[in-house]
């Protein structure tokens, strides 16, 4: 099968939707599958074209960035050729692009897979109500377009505006996730370079420094955590300098991390590679998810932690709460309140030994390879049915 998977920013990108596709188009290349990954040159120093594990990437010069969103003027013309090339073409959305690269697929008479990330939600101020908008306005397009929708979950579709319209052609999907086992003595050096065996309990957040993330509700939560533990630290995994679209954000809440890394109770350790996150977790003792709103669909993360035996602490958001609720390991806390999130870690670190798993099952269910082989049925299905039209 040829596969045109479309996006706006694919890796070196870092995100849950670049980390899901790039991990999804590798499993369908190791399934004897031909993938063309469409994108963006975002950064004018990544090559316009090149072949990433089997995976063809072609990227498109950006003309124009429009706060997080990008405008490609070929974009068209590219996604025109590759259409006609292809069996079948999946979408990832969010996408300013979407409802132009679905409509090319219908008139050439291939199937369109939409999977829905998240809702976009983009800083208060009126130029960013006019581009959610937009996008909103993309998005509902592109659906129409669409011959089916996947989500995560039913409990985030189910909570979704936009997906709660086109239940009828709706599927959800567990998302890719794998990591790899760390390298011999690196689960132990990065204990030493971070002292977490001197100072406990480890609290992990693993993500971008980003308004929607809710570190804010973590520091709020902190001193709480602090004054039973006080040898207790935070280690915050992921971009938290030049975050595209988040420095008024930044600029907020980093007074008060420094005081906190004054304390020793706060380290940035940037953003970490597969075989660095497998050092990191086993190091942690528990995971926060405090997300604040619908841009978190569920947290990849989260299952990552899970399988090492770490708990999860998750805000109540549809999709988000999901990985807690379906695996028994961790807590649910109300949306952005930082009195519960601190009550949960306190509880979760007096009975850690409750919060275990069966790492393998667990690892099973989110295979990139078990996903893939969902897509393939879904896709062959849809190949089938237009050769009937």
């Amino acid at each position: 099968m040829r596969i045109l998977t479309v996006l706006t920013y694919y890796r070196p990108h870092t995100s849950g939707l670049t980390i899901y596709a790039e991990r999804l188009a590798r499993a369908f290349v190791r399934r004897g599958h031909q993938v063309t990954v469409m994108t963006t040159q975002y950064d004018q120093s990544l090559p316009r074209e090149e072949n990433l594990d089997g995976v063809k990437v072609i990227r498109v010069p950006v003309a124009l960035r429009i706060s997080k969103g990008v405008i490609a003027p070929t974009f068209g013309l590219v996604a025109t050729k590759l259409v006609a090339q292809h069996d079948v073409v999946q979408l990832h959305l969010p996408q300013f692009d979407a409802p132009g690269v679905a409509l090319r697929a219908r008139l050439f008479g291939k199937p369109v897979v939409l999977t829905y990330h998240c809702d976009l939600f983009l800083p208060p101020g009126f130029f960013n109500r006019v581009v959610n908008l937009v996008v909103q306005v993309q998005n509902n397009m592109a659906a129409l377009l669409a011959n089916h929708l996947v989500t995560y979950t039913q409990d985030y579709a189910d909570h979704s505006a936009y997906l709660s319209r086109y239940r009828r052609k709706l599927t959800p999907f567990l998302p890719p996730v794998i990591l790899p086992p760390a390298d011999p003595g690196a689960v132990e050096a990065f204990a030493e370079t971070n002292q977490t065996r001197q100072r406990q309990p480890v609290i992990g957040m693993v993500t971008r420094f980003a308004a929607e993330k809710g570190v804010e509700v973590l520091l709020e939560a902190l001193p709480a955590v602090l004054e039973k533990y006080p040898q207790a630290q935070v280690l915050f995994a992921g971009q938290y300098q030049n975050v595209m679209g988040e420095q008024a954000y930044a600029d907020r809440l980093m007074p008060r991390i420094r005081k906190f890394e004054e304390m020793g109770c706060w380290t940035f350790l940037g953003n970490l590679s597969q075989q660095q996150l497998a050092a990191f977790y086993p190091n942690m003792d528990v995971l926060v998810v405090p997300s604040l709103n619908s841009t978190e669909a569920f947290g990849l993360v989260q299952v990552e932690a899970m399988m090492n035996n770490v708990a999860c602490v998750a805000s109540a958001l549809p999709g988000v709460r999901r990985p807690v609720q379906m695996h028994a390991m961790g807590k649910v806390v109300p949306i952005g309140d930082a009195a519960a999130l601190a009550g949960a870690l306190l509880e979760i670190f007096a009975e850690k030994e409750k919060y275990r798993c069966d790492s393998a099952a667990l690892a099973h269910q989110y295979d990139p390879d078990t996903v893939a082989a969902e897509y393939e049925k879904l896709f062959e299905g849809l190949i089938i049915k237009n050769g009937k039209i």
